[in-house]
């Protein structure tokens, strides 16, 4: 028997959901949708990208738009800027933030909260007008696809810009394939530093070199069945398949629409593509394919570049590149990229618009998004960068931020999201301050990379940082507070490591007083040169116990109870043990 939301869908998805959104926002919006409907409605909603907000918030949604890769081509960040300003503002500013802002996402794009439906057909006038779109941008299809964010302005091994723009706009653009059994990510890379993350995708592709006929072919490796969330995580599992650039696109669609034929309709805990692999196995599905998916023959797997890979890979500084942040050199002579750190993600509207202006004055206009959360202004020419280093927004989202802030990321958290557990991107911003006020650091590290998700379903990444923290309840002095769990040692490299566990149920005022603890035993006891994940894998776990010792300290926000206290409006008979059971995420 399938799930419920299989019979949702199966009468209206994909492009037709459109024509009903733009007919209930003309007859009354929210109210237009039947009450008993709203299920319904809602789960087709989000192949649109639109997502009702949480219980207590009713009537509002969340856009998220794609943008293949993070490209913002010129007067895109202006446009999304100002529907932020003009239409995102909700009925209570957000303490730490205010009202009307951008958030950058885990997936290269951008996400808007507190917008009314009856706003929406002239939102969209707004944003398509620059070719910003918000089709397939959540629900069960194929997300936005990451890609190395710098594509056509780096040197890459093997160019990824032709495969993604084709992926974007034949793949993803098929209405055919729009009904997945679950969401569905694809990531290529085109340089030898990883950033795409493959690992932790549905499908990626990541450059390799193989012999074919005498003669060394530049290409991808394919993996599969990578993914986070529930506590489940797992690295994508070569498939032993090597493409040339012209056959990535064939072998990429061809996992695309097995998976849609055969994916799991029912059980939606176990139906995401990494449990399929696991089901049938790399062989199965690699003979699958050749059989029935591709015209050609498939070769086994080339020569990968893991071992080089440093994104996010705990490795020295001077191993490579290990975020955007910072000024580069791009390959075009005379020309520079600036990236800059947006901690947490979330920047307000009219920042936004005045780092729209600085891409236009010093740049070309284009901006990149990243899987870090950050923005970078491209094509910046040398005679300009003092001045643009300079420019007092730089000072706010710094390229030479603190090794906290640089290594910062937070999922939207009990804020807007029905099955968080905490709020996150408050929490997260206090604490970074208070962070770089009471820990010190030795010189030679330049970042923490520690991660904040609100539940276990992870959209924001913990299990992958130096720092793992994902949301909990627990009680103490019998009340329920907000709480953490906290792991150690997560990255992504040649092998993709995930956090260990040391500390469960902390409560959210005894936390940042853990972390100091923590990272206080890191300055002390490491050895020279090395980094958090290093010295995490060279001590061992019990010792890790105790270096993380909660303590309450002078840390204060105004999150540290249990969520129903919080500042946002919230439903009064949401319950902890309804946001448990959630999980793993639907999102």
């Amino acid at each position: 028997m399938v799930h419920k939301k299989e019979e949702q869908k199966a009468d209206c998805y994909g492009d037709e959901v459109r024509e009903h959104i733009l007919e209930f926002a003309e007859n009354g919006g929210y109210e237009a949708i039947p009450e008993d409907e709203h299920d319904i409605w809602f789960t087709r909603f989000k192949f649109w990208g639109l997502f009702h907000q949480r219980s207590g918030q009713e009537s509002y949604f969340m856009m998220r738009l794609t943008n293949a890769s993070g490209i913002l081509e010129p007067g895109q960040l202006r446009a999304i800027a100002e529907v932020a300003r003009d239409y995102a503002t909700g009925p209570v500013e957000n303490p730490e933030f205010g009202n009307g802002w951008v958030d950058f996402t885990t997936r290269q794009s951008i996400q808007l909260h507190w917008l009314k439906l009856e706003d929406v057909p002239e939102i969209w006038e707004k944003l398509e007008s620059t070719g910003v779109s918000s089709r397939s941008a959540g629900g069960d299809t194929m997300r936005n696809i990451s890609g190395t964010a710098l594509h056509g302005k780096v040197e890459e091994y093997v160019e990824s810009g032709p495969l993604l723009e084709k992926f974007q706009n034949e793949l993803r653009g098929d209405d055919a394939l729009a009904n997945m059994p679950r969401k569905f990510n694809i990531s290529v890379t085109g340089t030898k530093s990883g950033c795409a993350q493959d690992s932790i995708n549905d499908i990626g592709f990541e450059p390799a070199k193989k012999e074919i006929d005498g003669e060394d072919v530049k290409g991808f490796n394919v993996r599969i069945g990578g993914g986070l969330g529930g506590r489940q995580p797992r690295a994508a599992t070569p498939l032993d398949v090597f493409v040339t650039p012209e056959q990535a696109y064939e072998v990429g669609r061809g996992f695309v629409e097995l998976y849609h034929d055969h994916g799991g309709r029912t059980n939606r805990s176990k139906n995401r593509a990494r449990f399929f692999a696991d089901d049938w196995g790399m062989e199965k599905i690699r003979e699958t394919l050749q059989a029935g998916y591709v015209d050609f023959e498939l070769h086994t797997a080339g020569e990968d570049f893991r071992d080089e890979y440093t994104y996010n890979a705990g490795k020295p500084t001077d191993a490579g590149k290990h975020d955007h942040v910072g000024v580069y050199d791009q390959k075009q002579d005379g020309l520079k990229y600036v990236g800059l750190n947006v901690p947490v993600g979330r920047i307000p509207a009219e920042d936004a618009i005045e780092l729209a202006d600085l891409a236009d004055e010093y740049g070309s206009g284009e901006i990149r998004l990243t899987r870090r959360q950050n923005p970078v202004i491209v094509d910046v020419h040398e005679e300009g960068l003092e001045d643009l280093l300079a420019d007092p927004l730089l000072e706010e989202y710094q390229p030479e931020p603190s090794p906290f802030e640089r290594g910062a990321m937070a999922c939207t958290g009990t804020e807007f999201c029905s099955i968080a557990l905490t709020e996150t991107k408050g929490r997260m911003a206090r604490m970074l301050r208070w962070l770089n006020k009471n820990v010190d650091l030795p010189d030679d590290v330049e970042k923490i990379k520690m991660h904040y998700s609100g539940c276990t379903a992870d959209c924001g990444q913990a299990m992958t940082a130096d720092i793992g923290l994902q949301g909990m309840r627990a009680r103490k002095n019998d009340e329920m507070v907000e709480a953490f769990d906290i792991g150690v040692g997560g990255g992504i490299g040649e092998e993709p490591s995930f956090v260990e566990w040391v500390q469960q149920r902390v409560p959210a005022d005894e936390a940042p007083g853990a972390i100091k603890n923590l990272l206080e035993a890191f300055a002390a006891h490491r050895e020279d040169g090395q980094t958090f994940r290093q010295w995490v894998e060279a001590t061992g776990t019990e010792q890790l116990i105790e270096f993380c010792e909660p303590e309450e300290t002078d840390f204060e926000a105004p999150y540290m109870g249990d969520a129903k206290q919080s500042w946002y409006p919230f439903a009064e008979t949401e319950s902890a043990t309804a946001a448990e059971s959630a999980a793993p995420s639907d999102d």
